[in-house]
């Protein structure tokens, strides 16, 4: 809400199905090859070449709608949307409209307070377009046809969202489904994932306001921003009594703001209607359930066993979850070991690393297996957790073991009460004014007694047994 006005946000997602051939021809789909090498006589729309069904593109379909709570459509259609671009080179995008494969479903996301549910409208199947390159040449613009015929999963929801927070909430939660499915790699960076949001703006009590659409929008930065922007743009016409165009708009990413790009259509201006070279889908109820019935464990199933199995927050097993890479890592460090302890040093330590980094989970320099060393080190009392951070950031570093690290620097912890008994003496003789100062009442001064212990030992002084020496002769 926005100076007493609500925000109607609808999106459709276009995911690129993970499959190694298009939808309806045998052409790769891998990314970054040049130029027009990967495109079939079909993807080319040459006339008199039929398309043929993917199996596996409409089996990956159905394993996403299930992963969304959605109903099967046994029977689906495709149909011609008939538009022209450059880039199309059959002047019409097979893809479907009444009957498509995947009917209503929704999925949970986390708000401030509490959990939300969205409404998902359809899924369906439909053929990728190719694309205009024209930063090739100050002239002309190229057509690449490599993206042409790739299969796309369009997952509609319903405008159930009303604000930029719930918007991105709701693409991350997809993303992450998706990814635990393996249906789509969830590569926004690449295209893969792709968002097109639709914004529209009222007073409560009033009926809904005209919508707007933006297209591609590929990071969660830019849905955020492109959202806000939209939504102050559409109020301030309203607050001055102008009207809000129904249309398509692009976000500019350097201007941060929505700029008109065409007028809206609606389903009428595309013509829809089954195209007579593929016969309905079908698709066999047996078949359905075998698919079901070998569906992963999910996001809300793991967060909730989670939470169960490990005590965790509600919060740390949402992070943990949210990428099924990480709840893998996470899960291979926490067998064994103190699942608090795992928590703090796989969302705090480890994180923090990658965020400086950038990098994802995947291209942690520490392995799971190394983390686990670690935290066995903490555990055991052969180090500290201070200096396990020292040890950590040799790790990133170089992405050796813990264990080589510890022993060729002699770093592990001096647990010995007699050993450190000796270092506290040591400290408590050349400190005599600060002793009496703690007799008389500063007994914060005992940080400044471990903090000496500490820096004589090189950070190796079992910090339990440290405390208990010190407050031991301190008090007498």
């Amino acid at each position: 809400m926005i100076n007493d006005w609500n925000i109607i946000i609808g999106i459709e997602i276009h995911a690129q199905v993970k499959s190694k051939s298009k939808l309806f021809s045998p052409s790769a789909t891998d990314f970054g090859s040049s130029p027009n090498t990967q495109v079939s006589l079909i993807d080319a729309a040459l006339p008199g070449m039929l398309p043929v069904i993917n199996r596996y593109c409409v089996e990956q379909a159905v394993r996403s709608g299930i992963g969304l709570n959605a109903k099967i459509n046994e029977k689906s259609i495709f149909d011609r949307k008939n538009y022209f671009y450059q880039d199309l080179p059959q002047g019409y995008q097979i893809s479907q409209y009444k009957d498509p494969i995947v009917g209503e479903g929704y999925i949970d996301i986390e708000t401030e307070n509490s959990q939300k549910r969205i409404g998902i409208e359809r899924l369906h199947l439909e053929q990728d377009a190719g694309k205009s390159l024209h930063d090739q040449d100050p002239k002309y613009t190229f057509v690449d046809l490599n993206r042409s015929g790739i299969a796309l999963m369009e997952i509609v929801s319903r405008p159930d969202m009303n604000s930029p927070e719930e918007a991105v909430n709701y693409v991350r939660k997809v993303r992450s489904i998706l990814r635990y499915l393996d249906t789509c790699d969830g590569n926004m960076e690449q295209g893969s994932l792709r968002a097109d949001v639709n914004v529209s703006v009222n007073k409560e009590g009033e009926a809904l306001g005209t919508r707007c659409e933006i297209k591609n929008l590929n990071s969660f930065k830019h849905i955020s921003s492109a959202i806000l922007f939209e939504a102050k743009r559409q109020i301030n016409l309203k607050e001055t009594n102008k009207t809000v165009d129904q249309e398509t708009r692009l976000y500019d990413i350097n201007s941060g703001e929505t700029r008109s790009m065409r007028s809206k259509e609606d389903a009428h201006d595309y013509r829809y209607f089954p195209d007579p070279d593929l016969l309905p889908l079908i698709l066999d109820k047996e078949w359905i359930q075998t698919i079901r019935e070998n569906i992963p464990e999910l996001p809300d199933d793991k967060k909730e066993r989670l939470i169960k199995e490990y005590s965790l927050s509600n919060y740390d097993a949402e992070i943990i979850v949210s990428d099924k890479t990480t709840s893998e890592y996470f899960e291979k460090v926490v067998k064994g070991r103190t699942p608090k302890l795992v928590t703090t040093w796989v969302t705090g330590e480890l994180f923090s690393v990658l965020n400086k980094k950038n990098i994802s989970i995947q291209d942690s320099p520490v392995s799971a297996n190394m983390m686990g060393e670690l935290i066995d080190n903490i555990e055991n009392g052969k180090i500290s957790n201070r200096l396990a951070k020292d040890i950590f950031e040799e790790m990133c570093r170089t992405g050796r073991d813990p264990n080589l690290i510890i022993e060729e620097k002699g770093l592990s912890q001096i647990s010995d009460e007699g050993e450190i008994e000796k270092l506290v003496d040591e400290i408590l003789k050349s400190n005599p004014e600060n002793i009496e100062k703690y007799r008389k009442g500063k007994t914060k001064l005992l940080g400044f007694f471990v903090g000496e212990v500490m820096k004589l030992s090189k950070g190796k002084a079992n910090p339990g047994t440290l405390n208990k020496l010190l407050k031991k002769k301190l008090d007498n």
